[in-house]
């Protein structure tokens, strides 16, 4: 519930002041285009999801 309120909020923001809207189109479009920090965030991602085992199986 908390997560779409952050996620209205920001919205809300963004189309509160156009200037940051731009903005925020350019930074994602500069950090999209470089290929490495797309494959690491998501190889984070995918390493922040996977269930870690607790113990070896024997």
């Amino acid at each position: 519930m908390m997560r779409y309120l952050m996620l209205g909020a920001l919205l809300g923001l963004l189309l509160a002041v156009p200037p940051l809207l731009t903005l925020a189109a350019t930074v994602l479009a500069a950090v999209l285009a470089q290929p490495v920090l797309v494959a690491f965030a998501l190889g984070l991602a995918a390493g922040l999801r996977t269930r870690r085992l607790r113990r070896w199986a024997r």
